[in-house]
Order: C-alpha cells, then sequence, then structure tokens
C-alpha cells in the first residue's frame, strides 16, 4: 500500500501504461443498494457492502492492494469486447485467448421480495423486486477450450482488515471471509483453493461448458448452489432492469440510447430503502491527476434534488420521483430550520470528513477521504433547490402535500433572513465567503417558487410577501451582480466568469431573450471553455482554497448545451450536445470532469449530476425539435 507521501501533481498521458485503469474504462454494476465497479480485466476493483457508503470489501481502485475478484482467462487481460445487456445494467464480457472464446456476465441481483430486508431495511414501501446482496458472474465456452481463473482477495474497512478465511462445506466449494465483523461468503462451481488472504480456482472449459462464482452477504449468506440458479438470477435481474425501463419514457430519437444509459445509471445511484440518490458511486477519484481534489461523493446533495425531480418526471418515473421527495420530506433540519447541503443515503446529517493516509490513492492522488466536511457549510442555494423541487414535484401530482408545507415555511423563511450574507457558493468553495451571483439566483428561485406554492396552498397573505422579496433579491443581484458588459459575475467582488451563472437561464431568472442572458451564455461559451468544455472557474481567479487545476466540468457544459437552447442558440447547443456524447465512456457513463488535453475522464464515477444534465439538455433541444415537427 502506499506510504502516505502525497506525490507532486502532473500531467497524465491517456496512453502512458499505469496498474490503475483509466476511469472511464470501468463498468458501474448496481442493486439499487450498493454498486460495483468492474475493470476491464475483469477484476472488481470496488464494491461496498452492504451500502453505498459502507466501508470498502474490494478497494483496488485506491489502492493495488486493497482487494479485488476477478474471474476471467488466465493469463488474458485485455478482453475482445464489454457491453451492457441492452437495457440493463448487467455486464456482459466476451473473450478471446488463443485457445478458444468465452463470455462472461456479471450483475449485483435482483429478485423477488420475500420477506423484510434486514441487511438494509426500508423506510419507503418496498418495491416487488429488491436487491439480493449478492454479487453473481457465469461463464460459458462458446468454441475451443480455454482455462478461467478466480482470484477473490477482500481486504475488509478501505484495506485495512485482512480476511481471515475458512473453508465451510467440505467439498472446497463454499468459503466464509471474516473481517471487520464483516463476513461474506464465496461460492462456485470450482474448486476452491485458500491461499494466504485470498482464494482462488482454476479450470478449464470447453465449448457447452458453464461455470459459476457468487459473493453473498445476504441473511444466512444465502448463495445460489449450481449454475443453472446462478444464472436464472442473472436472467432475473435482465428481466428487473428491462420491466423498469419499460416504465421510463425514453422518446424515439437520435439521443435514445444515451438517454436510456443515463437513466439506468441514476436508478443505479439510488439507494432504494430510502429514495436518496449518491452523487456518485465512489469517494477521492481525482478531479486532477495526482492532486489533492479528491472528495467522497456517496451522499445525497439537496442541490441535486431539482435536477433529479426534472429528469425523473420528464421521463415520466414519477414513483422514483415520489421517492426522492420523500426522502427530502424526512431529513432533519438544522438548528435554524435550514436543511444542510447533503444528507447520508440514510438520512443522517453528521458526515464527518477523515482520511486514510495509508491508502496510495488512485494514480497517486492523495489524500483518500471519507466522509465530506463540507457537509455543514454555509451554502444559500440549498433553499431554492428544495422549495423548485417541491413546486416541480407538486405541479406533476397536482397537490401540495401537508408534510412538505413545513419545509416551505421554513425554507423560505431561512432564504429570506440569509439571502444577503455571503457563502460558500455552489461549489463548496474552502476559501472565504463570498456574496456568489448563483447563491443569490437560488435564493431568488426559492422565494419565486415559495410564492406560487402559497397559492397552491391558498395563502395569499405569505403569497404576496414572498413575491415582494424575490423581487427584492432580483432587483440586487441585477443591481450588483452584472459586470459593465452586462455579463452575470461569479460574486459581487470579481468580474470572474462561473458556469453556475447559467442557471439563471435554466431555472428562469431572465427569459431567454434578455440580452444579459444571451451575453452570459456567450461570454462563458467563449471565455470559460477549454476546447468548446466548460470549466466551473478559473482555479487562478477563484480563492477555492485548494491547489492545482481541474478538468472541464461536464455538468457545466451539458448546461451550456441547455442554455445556449433557452437563448435560442439551437445549432450551437446541437453541436455541443453531440461532442458530449462522443465522449461518453466506452459503456456510455461519465465522471464528473473531463481533461481535454488527454481525454481522461477525473472525478467520481459515474456522476449522478453529469447524467441529470445529460437528460435535461438532451430534452431541451428534442422538445424544441418535436415543437418545430407542428
Amino acid at each position: 500500500m502506499g506510504d502516505g507521501v502525497n506525490p507532486e501533481p502532473r500531467g497524465q498521458s491517456a496512453a502512458a501504461p499505469s496498474p490503475f485503469p483509466p476511469i472511464a474504462d470501468y463498468a458501474f454494476l448496481s442493486n439499487c443498494h450498493t454498486g460495483a465497479l468492474v475493470a476491464p480485466d475483469g477484476a472488481i476493483d470496488w464494491l461496498c457492502v452492504p451500502r453505498f457508503d459502507s466501508p470498502s470489501v474490494f478497494g483496488s481502485l485506491l489502492d493495488r492492494g486493497a482487494g479485488f475478484f476477478r474471474f476471467a482467462p488466465f493469463g488474458i487481460t485485455h478482453p475482445t469486447a464489454r457491453a451492457y445487456v441492452p437495457g440493463t445494467n448487467v455486464l456482459e464480457t466476451t473473450w478471446k485467448t488463443p485457445n478458444g472464446w468465452i463470455i462472461v456476465r456479471d450483475a449485483l441481483t435482483m429478485g423477488p421480495r420475500g420477506h423484510e430486508d434486514r441487511i438494509t431495511p426500508h423506510t419507503r414501501p418496498p418495491a416487488d423486486d429488491d436487491a439480493e446482496h449478492m454479487l453473481v458472474r457465469s461463464v460459458e465456452c462458446l468454441e475451443g477450450s480455454v482455462e478461467v481463473e478466480l482470484v477473490c482477495e477482500p481486504v475488509f474497512d478501505y484495506g485495512r482488515a485482512p480476511p481471515d478465511w475458512s473453508l465451510v462445506d467440505g467439498e472446497r466449494h463454499t468459503a466464509d471471509a471474516h473481517g471487520a465483523g464483516l463476513t461474506i461468503r464465496l461460492q462456485s462451481d470450482l474448486a476452491l483453493g485458500v491461499e494466504g488472504d485470498r482464494i482462488r480456482a482454476r479450470h478449464v472449459l470447453e465449448p457447452g461448458d458453464r461455470a459459476y462464482c457468487a459473493l453473498s452477504w445476504a441473511e444466512e449468506l444465502a448463495v445460489p448452489q449450481d449454475v443453472d440458479e446462478a444464472v436464472a438470477h442473472l436472467d432475473a435481474t435482465t428481466r428487473f432492469w428491462r420491466a423498469w425501463l419499460q416504465r421510463a419514457r425514453i422518446p424515439d430519437h437520435r439521443w435514445r440510447d444515451p438517454i436510456q444509459r443515463s437513466a439506468l445509471a441514476i436508478k443505479g445511484l439510488t439507494y432504494m430503502p430510502t429514495g436518496a440518490t449518491v452523487a456518485a458511486l465512489t469517494t477521492s477519484l481525482p478531479e486532477t491527476p495526482g492532486g489533492e481534489r479528491n472528495w467522497d461523493y456517496r451522499y445525497t446533495w439537496i442541490r441535486d434534488s431539482t435536477f433529479t425531480l426534472q429528469a425523473l418526471h420528464w421521463l415520466n418515473l414519477k414513483w422514483e420521483a415520489d421517492e426522492y421527495m420523500q426522502f427530502v420530506a424526512d431529513v432533519e433540519p438544522t438548528e435554524d430550520g435550514s436543511l444542510q447541503i447533503m444528507y447520508g443515503i440514510d438520512g443522517r446529517r453528521d458526515l464527518t470528513e477523515s482520511t486514510r493516509d495509508e491508502l496510495s490513492g488512485y494514480a497517486g492522488a492523495q489524500p483518500v477521504r471519507i466522509g465530506n466536511g463540507a457537509f455543514d457549510q454555509r451554502q444559500n442555494d440549498v433553499f431554492g433547490a428544495a422549495l423548485d423541487s417541491i413546486l416541480l414535484h407538486s405541479r406533476h401530482s397536482q397537490r401540495l402535500p401537508r408534510r412538505l408545507w413545513p419545509i416551505v415555511l421554513t425554507q423560505a423563511d431561512c432564504a429570506t433572513k440569509v439571502w444577503r450574507e455571503p457563502d460558500q457558493g455552489i461549489w463548496e468553495a474552502r476559501g472565504e465567503p463570498q456574496h456568489y451571483v448563483s447563491s443569490k439566483i437560488m435564493c431568488w428561485v426559492a422565494l419565486d417558487r415559495a410564492a406560487e406554492l402559497a397559492e397552491i396552498w391558498g395563502d395569499l397573505d405569505l403569497q404576496e410577501t414572498w413575491r415582494a422579496t424575490a423581487g427584492e433579491i432580483r432587483e440586487d443581484i441585477l443591481s450588483h451582480g452584472l459586470t459593465d458588459k452586462g455579463v452575470l459575475r461569479q460574486h459581487y467582488d470579481s468580474d470572474a466568469l462561473d458556469a453556475s451563472a447559467l442557471l439563471a437561464a435554466i431555472l428562469g431568472f431572465l427569459p431567454g431573450e434578455d440580452e444579459r442572458l444571451l451575453a452570459t451564455v456567450n461570454a462563458i461559451a467563449d471565455d470559460l471553455t477549454q476546447d468548446g468544455f466548460v470549466l466551473r472557474y478559473r482555479t487562478e481567479e477563484t480563492d477555492d482554497g485548494l491547489s492545482g487545476e481541474e478538468g472541464s466540468f461536464l455538468i457545466c457544459s451539458f448546461w451550456l448545451v441547455s442554455a445556449l437552447a433557452i437563448v435560442g442558440e439551437l445549432q450551437r447547443a446541437r453541436d455541443l450536445m453531440e461532442r458530449l456524447l462522443r465522449i461518453a465512456s466506452p459503456l456510455g457513463l461519465y465522471a464528473e470532469e473531463f481533461d481535454v488535453g488527454t481525454g481522461l475522464h477525473l472525478g467520481n464515477f459515474p456522476q449522478a449530476f453529469s447524467h441529470l444534465a445529460l437528460i435535461e439538455a438532451a430534452a431541451r433541444i428534442i422538445i424544441h425539435e418535436r415543437l418545430q415537427e407542428r
């Protein structure tokens, strides 16, 4: 493992050999309780059990000695093809060896719910299908003769607790690993052998032969007992994802596939027991190669709620939208009644940050962080995100649920009290608080939406009061938040550009024909981009409390697509959208950032916000095209 020394940040070539696979080369598996990342060589390099935010069991993503689980041809590390089974989060990998062909299927399995889930208990009504708390892998020989290898080397608690293995069935087909208070079971029809901290097996497959292995943390460590049962679990998981996707409204459009993959990714990042959505599957994947901009994203941000609800409603996924809204209604506010900017997926408030200095970090990027120190920051945009979500949800359900009205009252009151104060901004800058324009816009959103909600609720006095405050905020922004060129600035004491100003278009602060909005959109498109891709801000112009640079933020580029569509620049919007779709990972996924110099995806992966913004941007253009067809 790493020695805790942080190397100097350095550039990284897309072609440079590294023991760490490129972030975009990972495949994402999910059972809506946790997720896994599968490297091209067939190794599970990231898996936390039983939940997204649990300590890792396989952590090679962050240190090559922190555990992995490989099921693939012996001595062959580069597959012929990798693809999701269409309409699912089930992975198929095809391998050509010198002597034959095999295909491997991997899934975190889903199946009919038979009883109450005691591994990760539900606070929401359980669905008909739920996680089985198993990782199932099958292999079939298509042609020739192929030697398959199984290597399972967990290291519990983020690489700190080696496993204590024991063969438990007397026939070498079942082995249990104990460590850090957790027990997992490995089952296979291959003969298993213990080699120190790992389990290993090898077997030659002939045409038509099949084999399987399964890892379980389920109640009583339930596992498939033979290959037919394992395949049945994989088939049931395929049916689950396709049945779920069938409920979504995916337009018949040239962008159908990326929209569909984004929908599957967002569902896969949803924690089914509470309805929360994690921002990403991972922690500490670097925004700067070898740098310190490494954060834990396995939590749910209230700010994401607006974009989550927009995407889910546009896809007609009303159940998921309601589940997420109920999670927001359940969370505990702070002492002044405001919502935190983020919560644990179980609703917990304390996300105290620590580091794992013994881990080398992805490609040497340290520190590795667990928890997120921004959880108690003052970010004044949270009120607008919450109230915009509630209004959006109320419009679609045609009612304002009684349990949401108290949230409207408290968040509108908080926004009224704090909108004049500086904060850390949407990007959670760790420098001095500033009067960020995007935060002021979101406070305007809070009072604007609160006024509409008061009208729905029937309180006309509050409607009038909140409408007046919204007008006051708007006037303040237009007086202090514009440069001499009529462009929305980053904060009141700077003329620097900030991509979050694009929210003025997306959230309706300025109408599409407003010259100030057009000037802002054009300024960001022309002066805050690298090779056409949008930066959050220029690090040399912004006191964010950190060193180093960062890549272009994919969500900001998708926001620019939406904003260009809103101001009537449709062809420019389409051109940028097509470029963004071309840089998706080989399996159609997106991290947080894209480095235009190397073509590498950077930051945590897969990133819900990137996929939510993709759906929003696609919807803006598709709706415009449909209207033109009439």
